[in-house]
């Protein structure tokens, strides 16, 4: 008996050890793979979180400057103990076959192991990231369902002109772009008729429209591009009744951020259009 006394703790610890283990290797509460891609087999989910509105940059090989916008899913996969194991190539190589499967596009690798992709469909678009780490041992998967950020202020004329009063220059609040793009988007309408006011109620106003980029990418794109948007602004106003004469476009880039590029945050306001008084 005495024996069996000394044998029975062990047991117990072994117990509750694997059950503890057990406990470990599963999802970490409220988390679930994302509707458009599964995960990789043996593996669970021990980190995620999911951020209503924000930015993610991938990085990929080959120069190309990508920048997703919109609601952010960051999954952080492991595999379990006593899985198959699987090299870091193979869960990028299956990420990139079920995103071709699916319609998308691979934007770049790098080391293999890791990828970005993009899938547009029906005017949206979604943007994939997969890293893997610890010789396959561990991965992320970032997914942004791109969307524009709800715009809780607009332009307004009456505030516009008291900026510009009083120091100047005023932020156009309300203007909407695609990354990458200076075609001025549908949504946009409500800052264009505020504008279209402050003019119309200012015959006197002349004013430099002045763009502005955060600083992902190279200088020389975001310069081009800051100009493109202001002159595409110029275009809109022009075409809905102001005089070219009062408008001169400008574009500077990345030069004068009004927060800290650190952040995503301080890049979404350092991306605007300003009025500066001539």
């Amino acid at each position: 008996m005495k024996r069996i006394h000394y044998i029975l703790p062990g047991i117990l610890f072994i117990s509750f050890l694997n059950i503890g283990i057990a406990l470990a290797q599963t999802d970490v509460q409220g988390s679930k793979d994302h509707p458009l891609i599964t995960r990789m087999p043996d593996y669970y989910i021990s980190e995620y979180t999911v951020s209503e509105f924000g930015a993610f940059d991938p990085t990929i090989i080959g120069g190309n400057d990508v920048h997703w916008e919109g609601k952010v899913y960051s999954f952080g996969y492991t595999r379990k103990e006593g899985g198959r194991p699987i090299s870091m190539l193979q869960i990028v190589r299956n990420y990139e076959a079920a995103i071709k499967r699916a319609g998308g596009k691979i934007l770049g690798t790098g080391d293999e192991r890791r990828m970005a992709a993009e899938i547009r469909k029906e005017g949206t678009l979604t943007g994939v990231y997969v890293e893997a780490v610890n010789e396959g041992r561990n991965y992320s998967l970032t997914i942004v369902e791109s969307q524009t950020m709800k715009q809780e202020v607009v332009a307004d004329a009456k505030a516009m002109r008291n900026d510009l009063a009083e120091t100047g220059k005023t932020i156009i609040q309300g203007i909407y772009f695609d990354t990458g793009s200076s075609t001025i988007k549908s949504e946009s309408e409500p800052a264009l008729v505020e504008m279209v006011k402050l003019f119309n109620g200012s015959p006197e106003l002349k004013v430099y429209v002045v763009g502005h980029t955060d600083n992902v990418g190279s200088l020389e794109s975001n310069l081009k591009l800051s100009s493109d948007r202001a002159a595409s602004v110029v275009k809109a106003l022009t075409a809905r009744g102001v005089a070219g004469s009062r408008l001169k476009s400008a574009g500077v880039g990345p030069y004068s951020p009004v927060a800290s590029n650190d952040t995503d945050g301080g890049k979404a306001k350092n991306r605007r259009v300003e009025f500066v008084k001539q």
